[in-house]
């Protein structure tokens, strides 16, 4: 492939479907549930399984992949010539009108169900997404509680038309250092906020979406790099193998290390988990641009994943108004089959949110975008190479095989 026709080679090369990472999503949104379903200890949760409890609480960790997913995604299909209010536009239609039908149902399960009183100013704010910018809401998390990460997502929103336009004109190298600085700052924040604040001031710090922008930068910068032809020689089951003994390592060293290392392990547990979600992510990407077929290519699991983001929506809901009505169920190993008949549930509910609202009123939402806001002739979306890092023009590069 003669360099100069890799940008738009490569960029058809690479495909835009990206089925296994659809897939993922739900795999994500799964593990949240069941952090959620097994609670924190003590008398939280729904049920407890032993097989499941503590490595389960991992779970709530799963916005950490939603998080570095976006930066991935939004940076894979960029658009360098759409106009930002175009980008934003879409943006709304793709979050609001599923995020307020789940409101109502979280209104209920969260305030009237459970008998408590609105704190209208913190309510509203969880309408608009920005609940997560005041430390004084009412409750803590309010109106639907899972919302509060599309209130840091909603910054990297903002934010992406002007940074996918000065990420495209970095080194690599330079947006991975960006990154890995990003990276450390997290925990040097998550570090001065626990020693120098209270606990709910601390746990605020650390919500803040300014303080999650890094997670998506890794993601924005994994997809320009493979854009411009850089390859990790990676195969699925080793990122995830790793996840796997991290977890296991992780809660073992909780219960085992003293407290001071334990603070260092809850302090890195996040940028731990953004980086082994981004080999995964990396490693799925590779093997369908290769034109290799899995299991996450499978019609169910790509329809779970369409499904996925009404599914994170509706299911702390749905958990409960379970355990007003049933109590919480004991905590023994059988409650992993109330989990999945659960999550079956929320499962069909989240296919009819996406049916019935989600996908017609994105449909309706984009037909209605602003004439002046659309691009007057269409392009190739593309991610310009390397500016230093490039090969010379005689030189050739191997074309990936389309998925």
């Amino acid at each position: 492939m003669p360099f100069r026709g890799f940008r738009a080679a490569a960029t058809a090369a690479l495909p835009k479907r990206l089925d296994t990472l659809t897939s993922l999503r739900f795999f994500a949104a799964f593990a949240v549930m069941t952090h959620h379903f097994t609670g924190l200890g003590g008398k939280t949760g729904f049920g407890r399984s032993p097989l499941l409890f503590p490595y389960s609480q991992i779970g709530a960790h799963g916005v950490t992949f939603f998080f570095v997913l976006s930066g991935f995604l939004m940076m894979w299909v960029y658009k360098p010539g759409e106009h930002p209010a175009s980008y934003w536009w879409r943006r709304v239609g793709r979050i609001w009108p599923a995020h307020l039908v789940a409101l109502v149902l979280g209104v209920y399960a969260y305030y009237i169900a459970a008998h408590q009183e609105i704190h209208w100013p913190s309510l509203i704010s969880s309408v608009f997404l920005v609940q997560t910018w005041f430390p004084s809401v009412t409750p803590t998390l309010p109106g639907n509680e899972v919302t509060w990460t599309l209130s840091v997502e909603l910054l990297f929103y903002a934010l992406f038309p002007l940074l996918g336009r000065i990420a495209v004109r970095l080194r690599t190298r330079w947006l991975a250092l960006a990154t890995g600085l990003g990276l450390l700052g997290m925990w040097a924040i998550d570090w001065f906020a626990t020693a120098h604040f209270s606990a709910p001031h601390a746990s605020w710090v650390m919500r803040n979406p300014i303080v999650y922008l890094p997670e998506f930068l890794l993601g924005l910068t994994v997809a320009i790099a493979l854009k411009r032809g850089w390859r990790l020689p990676l195969r699925p089951f080793v990122p995830i193998a790793l996840l796997s003994a991290y977890v296991i390592a992780y809660y073992q060293g909780r219960m085992r290390l003293p407290h001071a290392l334990v603070n260092q392990l809850d302090f890195t547990v996040r940028q731990a988990i953004a980086i082994l979600s981004v080999l995964i992510i990396a490693a799925f990407v590779q093997r369908e641009a290769r034109g290799l077929r899995g299991v996450l290519n499978a019609k169910p699991l790509v329809l779970l994943g369409l499904w996925s983001y009404g599914f994170y929506l509706i299911h702390h809901s749905i958990s409960r108004l379970a355990t007003y009505q049933w109590g919480r169920m004991p905590d023994n190993n059988a409650v992993i089959f109330t989990l999945i008949g659960m999550a079956a549930v929320v499962a069909g509910l989240s296919w009819a949110l996406f049916t019935f609202v989600e996908e017609p009123a994105e449909k309706w939402w984009r037909r209605h975008t602003p004439k002046r806001w659309l691009p007057k002739k269409a392009g190739v979306p593309m991610i310009p190479p390397d500016p230093i890092e490039a090969e010379p023009a005689h030189q050739s590069e191997p074309a990936v095989a389309p998925a």
